[in-house]
């Protein structure tokens, strides 16, 4: 292929007001970031949009790179060219008989955004379009449905064809909406809810919670796996919190609570976290939870769960069944790690009837009669294994797991 440029499309929060400036910088190094392994590459910005100048590379890695980054709704690879007739003509013409299928019908559809260029929009569909037919007799028009839509965009710099409209994720860029700490369990829920949150701008670190020797190294491996894919969509390395929860477990478990375990469990969690959180400058959790789906996750329960913390719980599967979930996982490449036979930590007791309509004043009562509650919470603080990690990182996972609790 012709192609010398890509152009990266923004959403229009992206564009409008005073946040667009702060958006456009954070696009533009999250862009750069990705593209750090290919030499040469340069830059430049017009309204709205993000020009990645190829310089010799072939199009077809970095367009698959860049349509995983959020923030960009679109991209395109084009061709560009002088905003001359003839030039424009001789590129639309050199594209349409590089394509590796030829195609039966087109159309050409121009947009004149540089007003002081000769030519209508109008006039150059039929000016380019006639160009191409005389080369092309077996071709036919197609204005409806063709093969192809040809497109003719001049601007004030220059004039770009291109056919291929690729969408992009969408979303806004890495770290532009502030930080969040991530309940990142092994199972297909928590990556997935990882991903809408980075999609949505935050900065995300993971927060993992094992009970070695209870839990094996597979596990930690295959959470760590999962934590490379979120870094591979964010552009960024990710830090992952490993925190040991054995003792907290063992102790939860003496309580003779059975039917509360999960939601006793959950609320230490959320503590941790929440301390984690203020160490690390986050201002809110993100969880996997999705309303309905296990006893944990009634109405009910999650108000028990989430009253153990005063930061912003943010939900992203809240109302999506497993289905939608199951789908958007495979989309983002988590499902088959997800789907590794190692156990977490929220599996080990669980009991054969948890409630699902617990209440609060048992539930703080059970926790004040713990002795040195508060500071077997602090220890796991202190007891937290911080790695930062790279989709580069390599680990020991190799086969097969079950949905989690987060």
């Amino acid at each position: 292929m012709l192609y010398d440029q890509i152009v990266l499309r923004y959403g229009d929060l992206m564009v409008k007001g005073r946040n667009r400036n702060k958006f456009e910088k954070k696009m533009l190094e999250q862009v750069k970031q990705a593209l750090l392994p290919y030499e040469n590459i340069s830059y430049f910005k017009s309204f709205g949009r993000l020009f990645v100048k190829l310089n010799g590379h072939p199009y077809e890695p970095i367009a698959d790179r860049l349509k995983d980054l959020f923030g960009i709704v679109s991209l395109s690879p084009v061709v560009s060219t002088e905003q001359d007739l003839e030039k424009i003509r001789a590129a639309a013409l050199g594209l349409m008989l590089s394509l590796p299928v030829k195609p039966n019908t087109f159309k050409v559809s121009a947009k004149r955004a540089w007003k002081k260029y000769p030519h209508n929009s109008q006039e150059m569909n039929h000016l380019v379009g006639g160009h191409v037919l005389r080369a092309m007799p077996d071709l036919k028009v197609n204005v409806k449905n063709p093969d192809i839509e040809l497109r003719v965009d001049i601007q004030e710099e220059a004039a770009y064809i291109f056919y291929e409209v690729i969408e992009g994720a969408g979303g806004f860029p890495f770290a532009s909406n502030g930080k969040a700490l991530l309940l990142l369990s092994g199972g297909i829920d928590s990556p997935v809810a990882g991903w809408l949150a980075l999609r949505k701008g935050l900065e995300v670190e993971a927060v993992h919670f094992h009970s070695y020797p209870f839990t094996s190294e597979q596990a930690k491996d295959k959470v760590i796996e999962l934590a490379k894919r979120l870094s591979y969509f964010s552009g960024e390395p990710i830090k992952l919190h490993l925190v040991p929860f054995t003792e907290i477990q063992t102790t939860l478990v003496q309580a003779k609570s059975d039917n509360l375990i999960i939601t006793l469990m959950r609320r230490a969690m959320l503590r941790i976290t929440e301390q984690l959180a203020e160490r690390n400058g986050a201002s809110g959790i993100v969880t996997g939870e999705s309303l309905g789906q296990v006893a944990s996750q009634t109405l009910s329960s999650m108000n028990v769960i989430g009253r153990a913390t005063d930061l912003p719980q943010l939900k992203p599967l809240i109302m999506m069944d497993k289905h939608e979930i199951i789908r958007l996982a495979e989309r983002i490449g988590t499902f088959e790690t997800s789907i590794l036979p190692y156990e977490d930590c929220c599996t080990l007791f669980l009991p054969k009837s948890p409630s699902t309509n617990p209440n609060l004043r048992i539930a703080e009562k059970i926790e004040s009669l713990i002795p040195n509650y508060k500071q077997l919470l602090a220890a796991a603080v202190e007891g937290t294994e911080e790695l930062l990690l790279t989709p580069q990182l390599q680990t020991a996972v190799q086969t097969a797991g079950e949905d989690s609790w987060f």
